[in-house]
């Protein structure tokens, strides 16, 4: 297993080794004593899963307060995503900065966005699915999320110019700015 940090260090780019022969392959895509061996240190209790129809749908950006606020490890298993975690922990250096990676099946990479992240992706590719596993259930009252074109993050979403397909929910969340500090540094 390779880990490499993005530019916010505590976000970080996993990518299992894969094994193949003339039957397909094999890949560990998580293994606790691996990521224990890298210093990632997390339980997770839920694993999830979505697909996205078409190209240009974008999930997020959210994140779940404590006490069920949530690490994620997300990865793609057919097509593509453009992956974006935003740092909402105040007194962070980092605070409303955004890094962003592609994920793809064909790259078979994975990526990890710790608690205090606000997270969200948009599909590049059509009938793209995501699965991911967290280390806290989804509770609804904790449930939270950042406008996904919040100006003072500006995130450099790759939409060729397309307006992206949101869930009803996710055109209705408050700037960064409209927050209370949910997570301290």
């Amino acid at each position: 297993m390779q880990v490499e940090s993005l530019a916010i260090p505590d976000v970080k780019i996993i990518t299992p080794k894969k094994f193949g022969d003339h039957r397909g392959f094999f890949s560990e895509t998580y293994s606790k004593p691996a990521f224990e061996a890298a210093g990632l240190h997390l339980d997770f209790v839920q694993d999830n899963q979505s697909l996205s129809a078409a190209t240009g749908v974008l999930r997020g950006l959210h994140f779940q307060i404590p006490p069920f606020a949530q690490d994620k490890l997300l990865r793609v298993v057919r097509g593509r995503i453009f992956d974006v975690a935003v740092d909402i922990r105040h007194g962070s250096p980092s605070f409303g900065k955004w890094v962003g990676a592609e994920i793809s099946a064909e790259a078979w990479n994975q990526i990890l966005v710790p608690k205090g992240f606000a997270h969200g992706f948009v599909t590049l590719e059509p009938d793209t699915e995501v699965l991911y596993k967290v280390t806290a259930p989804y509770a609804p009252e904790h449930d939270r999320g950042i406008a996904w074109d919040d100006p003072d993050i500006a995130v450099a979403w790759p939409l060729d110019g397309i307006r992206p397909t949101l869930s009803d929910k996710d055109t209705r969340h408050p700037r960064l700015a409209e927050l209370p500090a949910h997570f301290t540094f």
